[in-house]
């Protein structure tokens, strides 16, 4: 702390001592400022009110001398030093915060509390001053206050006008990070000169830079003379009407509420602005106080919330010494041993002494808990509890409240005590403002930003291409330029709600395609406003400028040479690999020989001679391809068999006549390239288009060797390269490869695409235009005159560009369907043995010695395999009761014919 002590070695302080019946407290202000004014007579009352109540201060009287500081720093402070030497126990200020830094090096060194309620510094709340209090909000949630307006009306930019002092520099510190915790920013900063030396030149100046920016939302932080002066002269230069919006903290509140009504010329200049006021609730006390405060002034002043804070303050100084004397019953000072080393100086500190209860006095007034004319007083952290603004529209009439701000709830029409009550609600749905008169007389909510005022044009570049001339083309020579991408933008400006005067400049030399990356940092060089053309969204360049919606969708992908297949006299054998095809005529064998043995005992049309049953086996498994087959199945097990292979054959039928389809109609790839994948890992050379970002993403994303790429500049080269091996494939964006493929028929593309983009146009970073030009696209997409625009220039019928791989029908494919197939058959098989071989043993049962053929046997002894095979060929004899009708019916119509019967 020497800083401090070589400070006091240059005051020269009288010896003062301090009594026990009076207890004094110091007040530091500007006594001819606004809140100087009004704190004096607030203070007094207080003063008074605390000494007619004995209970406070148990008999002793509160005795506060206010020291008029008169707008000088070194008045103030000489004005602290004789406090300190008086035996003060508080000191009321300082009123700003560049003093109140100053003289709480000494408050922390002497213990004595400084309470201030106009020194509201943000940097003035940390742990460095802890004998500092702010008995009033500090600036911090008024920054806040005015962020939460700003995001409101949805504006993203602000400036700032400011006084260049700590007070002012502080708090817009504050302001940027309030805005930047909400993604907003403070565009531009203008810095005045330090209160109150600021000349109409300087603000002229000042305003006249302002005047040339985007932005139209201007906070205004400062104090009220220069505060004046920058309205009088922003209404002089046409910045006070419609388009402007002014934002000014708490002192135009506070000079109003004081000196209501304004001279004429001063209210029309702040005609629409908005600014706050610190909110107090309404009570009985406040009432009172209130209507106390014409007899208090002499009308000298009118009341504003700082005389509100001043009277609160002093009671909280009040209430807290009356802790202090209830726990210790006294105050005393001590002598400081450091000032002994500076005795014998021509200046004499021996005065100087530490305040022994401050520490407790400090505690009390930071754990009180009162309702004093401001409302309930707590404090939070060393922060007062619940702070809350009224937000205010500068009228003809005076001020109109059009809302509330709290730090609880946000921006709301309801006062802040009644939200207390409820569960907090900050969402944007719940934030809510009356109407507001905005300069000019307009109720419209300001844009709140408009184009450069520089005299001059937009100059929008545009890719000067030399290939796919339908995205952007120059026009027949009289300075036009036309093209997919041009409509699209035009279309996009003539929707909003304003005229843009541009014009379109023409970046390249036409010889070859243009750099898109040179063209992409030029806007943000601001070498051009904005870029339009067919420019990809890609990551490096949204490092460096802003990009409105996509209006078409984009990507990379691969490109190939294609061929059509020859004809040949085989050409129906392609849809099936070899494998297939014999794994399909065995299972016909295998159905025939299956359903066979099941209906041989059984059904007449599958007996007869060896050849004739060769032959039935052989036409009714072929037969079910084209579900043909004539023979009957009667028995169970064999229908079974049937149904799953017909529709095993069902399936085989519709894919052998997809496939055919597919090879003669369309056209067979040329190259084993089947993706991005495979093409970098067969190290053919690959294509690329000049000046597309292509390129770097090959080699810096996909590590691809740069010696492998070869540049292309027209679909005419893509066409030559492929075909004559130049290049294996091309790399390039949909849309041109989409375009490419209406002309050229023998290509097409491989897999999908690889990355995922679009096209938009480009702004420099934060341009409010990227904002509205996307919202107006959208509105293009969702009307369909996006659509529309794209049929203009894209209408043609693109040749086949989808996937060409006619790999043949693999067996793998089918093993599922023949594997139920052949399941179901050896079950029907096992069924078929397993009943047979029953029959056959109860056969043997009843007549052992009897031979299962009906002649022609010469078998003398035969064997059991062989009496089997005899049973199972030999057709079995049914005696249902269908059976012995039709033997009787046989017997009453002997003479007809057994087929006339049936039919």
């Amino acid at each position: 702390m020497n800083m401090v002590w070589l400070l006091l070695s240059l005051l020269y302080i009288s010896e003062g001592s301090s009594g026990h019946e009076v207890v004094k407290v110091g007040a530091i202000f500007s006594l001819a400022s606004v809140n100087g004014k009004v704190s004096k007579i607030a203070i007094e009352a207080a003063e008074r009110d605390v000494n007619a109540d004995p209970s406070v201060l148990g008999g002793r009287k509160l005795s506060i001398s206010i020291h008029d500081a008169n707008y000088s720093g070194f008045l103030g402070i000489t004005g602290a030093m004789k406090y300190m030497t008086s035996g003060t126990v508080a000191i009321i200020g300082p009123q700003d915060a560049t003093m109140a830094q100053i003289l709480s090096h000494l408050s922390n060194e002497l213990h004595v509390p400084l309470l201030s309620y106009t020194a509201l510094d943000p940097a003035l709340a940390t742990l460095q001053y802890p004998y500092f209090i702010q008995t009033a909000p500090n600036d911090q949630f008024q920054m806040a206050a005015i962020t939460d307006i700003i995001g409101y009306y949805d504006w993203h930019d602000i400036v700032v006008v400011y006084t260049d002092d700590d007070h002012c520099r502080n708090g817009m510190v504050a302001l940027g990070d309030k805005l930047e915790e909400r993604s907003l920013k403070i565009s531009s900063k203008v810095a005045l000169p330090p209160y109150p030396t600021a000349t109409r030149t300087e603000v002229r100046d000042a305003l006249l830079k302002i005047k040339t920016m985007e932005s139209r939302v201007i906070v205004l932080y400062t104090f009220s003379k220069t505060g004046f002066l920058v309205f009088e002269v922003a209404q002089s230069l046409g910045m006070m009407g419609a388009g402007f919006v002014w934002i000014a903290s708490s002192w135009l509140s506070t000079v109003i509420d004081s000196y209501s009504p304004l001279p004429l010329k001063t209210t029309n200049s702040i005609q629409g602005v908005l600014t706050l006021r610190l909110h107090t609730p309404s009570s009985k006390r406040k009432r009172s106080f209130i209507s106390r405060w014409n007899e208090l002034s002499n009308g000298s002043v009118g009341l504003n919330a700082y005389s509100l804070y001043a009277y609160d303050t002093v009671w909280m100084i009040a209430k807290g010494l009356k802790e202090l004397f209830d726990q210790n019953g006294t105050i005393s000072f001590s002598k400081d041993e450091r000032v002994g080393s500076l005795s014998g100086e021509s200046l004499d500190f021996s005065s100087l002494g530490i305040f022994n209860e401050g520490k407790e006095l400090l505690n009390n007034v930071l754990n009180i808990n009162m309702t004093g004319l401001t409302g309930p007083i707590q404090f939070l952290d060393r922060y007062p509890l619940h702070p809350s603004y009224d937000i205010l529209n500068v009228v003809k009439s005076g001020m109109k409240r059009i809302g509330y701000w709290s730090n609880y709830s946000g921006l709301s029409i309801v006062t802040p005590e009644t939200l207390y009550e409820r569960s907090a609600n900050r969402s944007t749905s719940s934030q809510q403002l009356s109407s507001i008169v905005w300069p000019g007389g307009s109720r419209i909510k300001p844009r709140g930003w408009v184009l450069p005022l520089d005299g001059r044009r937009l100059r929008i570049g545009v890719p000067h291409r030399v290939s796919y001339q339908e995205f952007v083309t120059p026009g027949n020579g009289n300075g036009t330029i036309r093209g997919y991408c041009i409509d699209v933008f035009t279309a996009a400006i003539n929707l909003l709600p304003y005229a843009v005067n541009y014009e379109f400049v023409l970046f390249g030399d036409g010889e070859k395609n243009p750099s898109y990356f040179e063209l992409v940092n030029n806007v943000a060089l601001k070498e051009f406003d904005a870029a339009v053309g067919d420019i990809a969204i890609v990551t490096s360049r949204t490092k460096v400028v802003d990009f409105t919606q996509p209006y078409i969708d984009s990507g990379l992908v691969v490109m190939i040479l294609v061929k059509k297949l020859n004809s040949s006299p085989l050409a129906f054998l392609r849809p099936f690999t070899p494998m297939m095809w014999i794994a399909t005529a065995a299972f016909f064998l295998l159905i025939g020989l299956v359903v066979w043995i099941l209906e041989h005992r059984k059904n007449d049309e599958f007996r007869g001679n060896p050849r004739t049953q060769l032959v039935t086996i052989l036409w009714f498994g072929f037969s079910t391809m084209f579900f043909s087959h004539r023979e009957n199945v009667v028995s169970t097990l064999g229908r079974c068999v049937l149904v799953v292979w017909l529709f095993v054959v069902l399936i085989i039928n519709s894919s052998y006549t997809a496939s055919l389809t597919s090879i003669f109609t369309v056209q067979q790839l040329a190259s084993p390239i089947t993706g991005i994948d495979s093409l970098i890992s067969s190290h053919v050379p690959i294509g690329f288009q000049v000046g597309s970002f292509a390129e770097s993403y090959l080699t810096e994303q996909l590590n691809v060797q740069k010696s492998r790429l070869i540049a292309l500049g027209s679909p005419k080269e893509y066409a030559a390269a492929l075909k004559n091996g130049t290049v294996g494939a091309i790399v390039d964006e949909q849309p041109y490869i989409d375009l490419f493929l209406t002309e050229y028929c023998d290509f097409s593309i491989r897999g999908q695409q690889f990355t995922k983009s679009g096209w938009g146009f480009a702004f420099p970073r934060d341009s409010p235009l990227a904002v509205d030009l996307s919202t107006a696209i959208l509105t293009l997409s969702e009307s369909g005159r996006l659509q529309k625009l794209h049929d203009k220039w894209f209408s043609r019928k693109s040749c086949s560009s989808g996937e060409s791989d006619l790999e043949q029908l693999q067996l793998q494919s089918f093993i599922g369907l023949f594997s139920i197939c052949a399941g179901v058959c050896l079950l029907a098989l096992l069924l078929h043995f397993f009943l047979t071989m029953c029959q056959f043993n109860r056969q043997l049962k009843r007549d052992p010695e009897a031979s299962p053929s009906t002649s022609g046997s010469s078998t003398s002894t035969p064997t059991r395999l062989r009496k089997f095979l005899a049973f199972a060929d030999k057709k079995k004899n049914r005696t249902t009761r269908y059976s012995k009708r039709k033997i009787e019916d046989n017997n009453t119509f002997p003479n007809q014919r057994r087929e006339d019967f049936v039919h």
